[in-house]
């Protein structure tokens, strides 16, 4: 029995790309739930025309969905939170995590509403493919050569519970293509010829092993270090020893569109090394309007990531990174290519002389 200000659990099923079947498998669960004797329903499903998947979800109660109308007067069905909410299952469902709402509802994004439905103490089963991950997204731009436009934070796979990799190989997720099991017949060629080329399956492939791997790890070494502190405030004490022994990054970046790639690419290295990551912007003198345009949009991207945005003055950068180093505690500089400089030495130069204990690494522009 559920309690006042119980947390539901939460599991995401991960794939590689449409079709390897997280649906389907949260589906099947949803029905092993209900057949233990769990209260389950269907939050929102989004069957995209697979039968075999709709017919998975047959016998399992579905909420309504409520109908929005959105700009031109068209309606769109979105799942009903308030409805959802009111039902207050023990179980629901909610497919496609990464889904951007119309404008008017009560969230933004499904991950937002997700965390209503978790706070409510209802358990949630939710899927989403690797590529929508926020830091991810130039990587996978230069993998498949798509830039997906829906991004969840990767806090939000971080914070689940349970992450699932519903895992195929290349040739099995394209014979199932070419049966039309993903698509309908009019669309399979189009995808064999664009983003479900076997290079582009097999990149993803990697992409999603390696992003659980290190998920994984990240939990054990969470868990590990609790259980040795005790079971006292174990997430706090947890958290406060790796980050003692984590390596805190700073980013040196410039307010231009490349500087996104840069702040993903660092964010992801601060990932890996259990550290935190600063973004730091040397401003010279007063921002034209595209520079504020662009540095409000690496605020947006700071804040999704968890990361620290730090804007100083300062003609010379060099004295200003010097400070922001010493206050922070910085042992990690990273900073896409050098611009031309009016000094005489080169930049990186003056970086390391300046920072000697300092690890420094130049993340190059990509077309």
């Amino acid at each position: 029995m559920r309690g006042a200000g119980t947390v539901g659990h939460y599991k995401i099923f991960l794939g590689m790309a449409a079709g390897v079947g997280k649906t389907y498998r949260m589906l099947q669960e949803g029905h092993a739930e209900a057949a233990a004797g769990r209260d389950v329903v269907i939050g929102y499903l989004e069957p995209h025309e697979r039968p075999e998947t709709s017919e998975q979800a047959r016998g399992l109660e579905a909420v309504p969905r409520r109908s929005v109308e959105i700009r031109g007067g068209a309606a769109v069905a979105e799942m009903d939170l308030p409805a959802l909410l009111t039902r207050n299952p023990e179980l629901a469902l909610i497919d496609e995590l990464a889904h951007t709402n119309p404008p008017g509802l009560e969230h933004a994004k499904r991950y937002e509403d997700i965390a209503a439905v978790l706070a409510a103490g209802i358990d949630v089963l939710s899927t989403v493919n690797v590529q929508h991950l926020e830091s991810l997204n130039d990587q996978i731009a230069e993998l498949t050569g798509v830039r997906v436009r829906e991004t969840v934070p990767d806090r939000v796979l971080a914070d689940a519970d349970e992450v699932v990799l519903i895992d195929l190989t290349p040739e099995t997720l394209i014979a199932r293509l070419r049966a039309g099991k993903i698509y309908q017949a009019r669309n399979i060629e189009s995808a064999l010829n664009n983003f479900f080329k076997i290079e582009n399956l097999a990149a993803l492939r990697e992409v999603s092993l390696r992003q659980v791997a290190e998920d994984v790890e990240s939990k054990r070494l969470v868990f590990a270090e609790a259980e040795q502190v005790g079971t006292r405030d174990e997430e706090r004490v947890a958290g406060d020893a790796a980050k003692a022994v984590g390596e805190r990054l700073l980013a040196l970046v410039r307010p231009q569109p490349s500087s996104q790639r840069l702040v993903r690419r660092a964010w992801r290295s601060a990932q890996r090394l259990g550290g935190e990551l600063d973004v730091l912007v040397v401003r010279d003198g007063e921002p034209s309007a595209d520079e504020r345009t662009r540095l409000e949009a690496l605020r947006r991207l700071t804040s999704v990531l968890g990361a620290h945005l730090i804007v100083e003055e300062g003609g010379d950068p060099i004295p200003v990174l010097e400070r922001v180093v010493r206050e922070r505690g910085t042992t990690y500089v990273l900073l896409g290519d050098p611009p031309r400089q009016r000094f005489r030495e080169p930049l990186v130069m003056r970086i390391l002389k300046a920072l000697p204990h300092v690890d420094v690494r130049i993340v190059r522009e990509r077309s």
